[in-house]
């Protein structure tokens, strides 16, 4: 099995995933500099907080030339988290600075009442439905996974929607396209669900 990467730009619940991947007795490495991505077989891009913060930190951080040529041209599995996977889209209605790209998506605000029974921002336990339970969703029964976002996915292509979930409307929680999987969800926080799905993406063959 191949050693988990978990992108180190400044942002996220980086010990968190790699304390999992300890437990599962996984090799996970954090890596922080361009020099010790190069390498990487395995990739998770953790994200919280505003989208061009983000954008930002990502940018200045030395990192972002070798995650596209590992994403789109070596085609290493990389699973963004959150803002991490929110990132992957082409841009958001939360700033102004383009997205990495690596999916056809937007990211759109909640369209939902904040005075009712849906206030943002969405936190707390959700239901998560799979639409494809064969890669990182493989062997998880009835998921219900831990949100905290007031912005969610839009993806151009049916296809490259993993799973939905309900919260005042119908959102994309996951997404995937080949190499590339994203959950708005923070599986580091979602108990059995989440480790057995970060074990699943540990375990996917490379594409």
């Amino acid at each position: 099995m191949h050693k988990v990467s978990i992108v180190d730009y400044g942002l996220g619940n980086i010990r968190a995933f790699y304390h999992i991947y300890q437990r599962l007795n996984i090799p996970v490495e954090v890596a922080a500099t361009a020099e010790q991505l190069t390498s990487a077989r395995k990739l998770i891009l953790p994200g919280v907080g505003a989208f061009d913060w983000a954008m930002n930190r990502l940018n200045e951080s030395g990192l972002r030339d070798v995650l596209d040529d590992l994403v789109l041209n070596r085609s290493v599995p990389v699973l963004g988290v959150c803002v991490g996977m929110q990132m992957m889209a082409s841009s958001s209605e939360e700033g102004k600075l383009a997205g990495l790209g690596w999916l056809d998506a937007e990211v759109v605000r909640f369209n939902v009442d904040q005075g009712g029974l849906t206030p943002l921002p969405h936190m707390g336990w959700n239901d998560v439905s799979p639409l494809n339970d064969g890669t990182i969703f493989k062997g998880i029964d009835s998921p219900c996974y831990y949100f905290l976002h007031s912005y969610c996915i839009r993806p151009a292509r049916d296809e490259n929607i993993l799973s939905r979930t309900f919260y005042g409307e119908d959102f994309v929680s996951a997404v995937n396209r080949d190499n590339i999987f994203g959950t708005q969800f923070h599986p580091e926080k979602s108990h059995q669900w989440g480790i057995d799905l970060l074990r699943n993406f540990a375990e996917i063959s490379e594409c």
